[in-house]
C-alpha cells in the first residue's frame, strides 16, 4: 500500500540541516550582540488570554485560537491564542512581575510568533522574531531612543547578510512640524505619510487634500517626507523648511542624538539614516521610530519599532519603552529560499573519526571524547569501510577534518588534502572551522 507523500504548510517554513545552521548563527550572533549590551534573556509563554491579544483590535483575524479537539461544552474554548508578536507578552510580563523587576528593565527574547495572514514570501504563519526593549518606571529617559538604535544597528552590522538599512525618525518631530503648519489631526496625516513608498507621492497627496489640508500645507508635509540622511546634517534640512514648534524641536534633538550614537556601526554594508517619510501609522508610538530594510527584499520591511510611553499600565504606574523587533524569518527565509544564504556543511562535526575495523571502536571512541573534552565537534564512523569511503563520507557532510588513529594519529584536512600528525589532547582546528561557516551570495 503506497503512502501519500507529505506536503509542506504553506506559511510554515522548515530548513534542510545545513539552512537551520546558517539561521542558527544569526540568532547566536544576535544574542551575543544583545547581551553585551546587557539585555537579559526572556522567554514568555507561547499563548496570551485573548482580551490581552485583542487589546489594539486590529488584529483580530490573524489569532490563532486555542482550542481542545475533544473538549465537550464551554470547556473547548481556553479562552487563549498564540502571539502574533513579542510586545504585547511584555506588556503583560511587566505589569505581571513588576514588584520584582527592576527598572530601566532591559530584555531581549529571540521567539516563535504565529499570524494568521495571507502566506507569501517574507510573511508567514510561524515565524521567528527577536526583539530588543528598554522598559522603563512612569518616566523613560530619551537616552534610551539612541540606546536601542546603537543596539540594533550593531546586531545588524554584524550580519554577512546583504546590505541592510536602518531608517529611523520620530513621531515628536513630525506631530510637531505639522502642528507649527496648522494641521489639527497629525496622526491622521501620519498614517498617510506613512503609505508613502507603497501608494506613491500622487496618491498620498490626494489623500492629504481629502483630511482636510490645503496645497501648501500638503506641500510642506511631503517636503519633509523627503528628508533623508545619515549625519545630523539632516535636522538643518528640516529647520530650512521655516517651521518651528516646540515639539519639533524636542523631537529634532532626540533623533539627531539616535544618528550620531549609531553612526559608528555603519559600514558598507549597514547603514543608519534619518528618514523623515517613516511615521509607523500605529498611534501607540509617541516618539522614535524604526523601520529596517535590505535591497534584496525591496520595499518589505525586515524590523521595527519605536517608542511607546504607554507600553503598559497597572492603573497606579505606567511602563513606557523603547524597542525594536527584528523579522528573523522574514529576513532570511527569502535569502534562503533563493540560495543566497547556507552554511558550508549539514552537520556542526568539525572532525570524523575514522574506524580501521570494529576492534578498534573502544579506542576511536575515546579519541572523538578527546576532541569533543575540549569543544570540538566530532562523530565517530558508523562503519569500518575502506578510508576511501570514509572519506567521501565526511565530504558530503562537509566535515573538513578526518582523524585517522595510528602511530601516531594523523588528520587530514579533506579540502586541501593537507596530512599531519596530531594528538587528540593537544590538536585544534582554525577557530573558524569549529562552527558551520555561513555562506552568502549577492542577488543578482
Amino acid at each position: 500500500m503506497s503512502v501519500a507523500r507529505p506536503r509542506p504548510l504553506s506559511g510554515f517554513p522548515e530548513f534542510l540541516p545545513s539552512q537551520r545552521a546558517a539561521e542558527q548563527r544569526v540568532v547566536d550572533s544576535l544574542r551575543e550582540t544583545f547581551e553585551l549590551h546587557g539585555y537579559a534573556s526572556l522567554a514568555t509563554r507561547s499563548v496570551e488570554p485573548l482580551d490581552e491579544l485583542l487589546r489594539k483590535g486590529e488584529t483580530s483575524n490573524e489569532v490563532y485560537v486555542l482550542r481542545r479537539l475533544h473538549a465537550e461544552g464551554g470547556d473547548a474554548d481556553s479562552g487563549v491564542g498564540l502571539h502574533f508578536d513579542l510586545t504585547v507578552p511584555l506588556a503583560r510580563y511587566v505589569r505581571e512581575n513588576a514588584g520584582r523587576l527592576q527598572f530601566p528593565f532591559r530584555r531581549y527574547e529571540i521567539s516563535r510568533c504565529w499570524r494568521g495572514e495571507r502566506p507569501q514570501e517574507g510573511r508567514y504563519r510561524e515565524f521567528t522574531q527577536a526583539d530588543v526593549d528598554v522598559i522603563g518606571e512612569n518616566e523613560l529617559p530619551a537616552d534610551a531612543d539612541a540606546e536601542v538604535t546603537v543596539v540594533m544597528a550593531e546586531a545588524l552590522s554584524r550580519l554577512p547578510l546583504p546590505p541592510v538599512e536602518l531608517r529611523v525618525s520620530n513621531r515628536r518631530l513630525v506631530e510637531g512640524f505639522y502642528r507649527g503648519v496648522g494641521i489639527a489631526d497629525p496622526a491622521a496625516v501620519m498614517a498617510s505619510i506613512d503609505k508613502l513608498d507603497k501608494a506613491g507621492e500622487a496618491a498620498v497627496r490626494e489623500m492629504l487634500g481629502a483630511l482636510g489640508l490645503d496645497p501648501a500645507q500638503t506641500e510642506q508635509c511631503l517636503a519633509l517626507a523627503r528628508v533623508r540622511g545619515s549625519d545630523a546634517g539632516f535636522a538643518d534640512e528640516v529647520l530650512a523648511l521655516g517651521v518651528r514648534d516646540p515639539l519639533l524641536d524636542a523631537g529634532l534633538s532626540d533623533l539627531t542624538a539616535a544618528l550620531e550614537a549609531a553612526a559608528p556601526a555603519s559600514s558598507e554594508r549597514f547603514a543608519v539614516v534619518a528618514d523623515l517619510k517613516i511615521a509607523r501609522g500605529l498611534d501607540y508610538y509617541t516618539g522614535i521610530v524604526f523601520e529596517g530594510f535590505t535591497a534584496a527584499h525591496g520595499t518589505m520591511s525586515v524590523c521595527a519599532g519605536g517608542r511607546y510611553d504607554a507600553l503598559a499600565s497597572d492603573g497606579r504606574t505606567t511602563y513606557p519603552g523603547v524597542g525594536v523587533s527584528l523579522g528573523v524569518t522574514r529576513l532570511l527565509a527569502p535569502l534562503i529560499g533563493r540560495g543566497l544564504l547556507d552554511t558550508d556543511r549539514a552537520v556542526p562535526s568539525c572532525v570524523l573519526v575514522a574506524l580501521p575495523d570494529e576492534d578498534a571502536r573502544p579506542a576511536c571512541r575515546e579519541i572523538a571524547r578527546q576532541l569533543r573534552a575540549r569543544g570540538i565537534a566530532t562523530e565517530l564512523a558508523p562503519r569500518p569501510d575502506r578510508y576511501g569511503r570514509q572519506l567521501r563520507y565526511a565530504d558530503r557532510r562537509g566535515i573538513p577534518y578526518v582523524w585517522f588513529p595510528g602511530q601516531p594519529d594523523q588528520v587530514k584536512d579533506i579540502r586541501s588534502g593537507d596530512q599531519t600528525p596530531a594528538d587528540a589532547m593537544s590538536w585544534s582546528p582554525p577557530a573558524a572551522d569549529l562552527r558551520p561557516r555561513l555562506v552568502t551570495q549577492e542577488p543578482s
